[in-house]
């Protein structure tokens, strides 16, 4: 399943990213191309299975479908704890 490695990579870079915040991931944005090679509802799900894995506490998906063969990590949302965010 190619979905599954591109999900664990994109933890990676969630992980490198946050560090210690990790445990404070909330939502995962991936921009998926339309022509990118990967099924989006797929990734989804892959997405879903390793983010419930430590360091990361559950994190949401957001699958962001694009033209071309865009594949890229949009954003990564975490929750400090402040409302006003």
């Amino acid at each position: 399943m190619h979905e599954m490695s591109v999900a664990m990579e994109i933890a990676r870079i969630a992980e490198q990213k946050l560090g210690a915040q990790a445990s404070m991931l909330c939502t995962v944005a991936v921009e998926v191309g339309d022509d990118s090679g990967l099924e989006p509802s797929s990734l989804e799900f892959c997405l879903d299975v390793v983010f419930r894995t430590p360091p990361f506490t559950g994190a949401k998906p957001e699958i962001l479908r694009r033209a071309g063969n865009v594949l890229q990590v949009a954003y990564l949302e975490i929750d400090d704890g402040c409302p006003d965010d």
